[in-house]
């Protein structure tokens, strides 16, 4: 049938990628689309695995469009020194600002990036700010990140001398939270509490029922990674 690719036709197949990079090219550079270009970069690193020129891309559309999803992914390869560019936090800082305030496909992942670097403080002149990581944690996380959820549930576990007291019913607000995304040390911590009554009343049977969909959480992430590699 015409218009059909037969994939067990390795040099049809070839000629078909050959023409996607060709298209994606053309939408990024003639036509100016912001989103031709992000699927221009996607193919050059997982196609071609040109790492080099999907970093050109990235910056590219990151710069002239402010595309979140390649702000976000180029401030990946800044963290790296991926695809030739400078290993530079501080510069992945800027790039995950940028996806994280503009929005899109990446940008609660940016969100939660600025909340560990925040958090870590080694792009910060005055070192770690956990007000700043909490801001951008509470942001991820009402946006439904599971991890910013959890980070967020640590944060008022340990506290802070520098204006960010121990709140232990916050900590299971946002480990309950995390746990109903379906993040296991979510489920794990908010067991705890529960059993020992931080932050609540004690309650054994919402230990339980939470210890149990850690469990399946715990049991379901082996079972993709044991299929993944198979």
């Amino acid at each position: 049938m015409a218009g059909l690719v037969n994939f067990e036709d390795e040099k049809e197949v070839k000629q078909f990628l050959d023409n996607l990079g060709v298209e994606y090219s053309f939408q990024c550079y003639n036509e100016k689309d912001p989103e031709g270009c992000q699927r221009l970069a996607d193919y050059l690193e997982g196609v071609k695995k040109n790492y080099e020129s999907a970093a050109q891309v990235l910056k590219h559309n990151c710069e002239t469009h402010r595309h979140g999803e390649s702000c976000y992914k180029l401030g990946a390869y800044h963290v790296r020194g991926k695809g030739g560019v400078a290993k530079c936090l501080k510069t992945a800082y800027s790039c995950f600002m940028h996806s994280c305030n503009t929005g899109g496909k990446k940008s609660n992942d940016a969100c939660h990036a600025i909340g560990l670097l925040a958090h870590d403080g080694r792009v910060l002149e005055g070192g770690p700010d956990v007000a700043m990581a909490r801001q951008y944690y509470e942001k991820a996380c009402a946006s439904g990140f599971a991890p910013s959820c959890f980070n967020l549930s640590n944060l008022y576990i340990t506290g802070n001398s520098k204006g960010l007291p121990t709140d232990m019913s916050l900590a299971l607000k946002y480990a309950n939270r995390a746990c109903e995304l379906g993040h296991v040390w979510g489920c794990a911590n908010a067991s705890r509490m529960y059993k020992l009554g931080d932050g609540t009343e004690k309650d054994e049977k919402k230990a339980e029922e939470l210890k149990n969909r850690a469990r399946e959480l715990y049991g379901l992430e082996k079972g993709t990674q044991l299929k993944f590699g198979e």
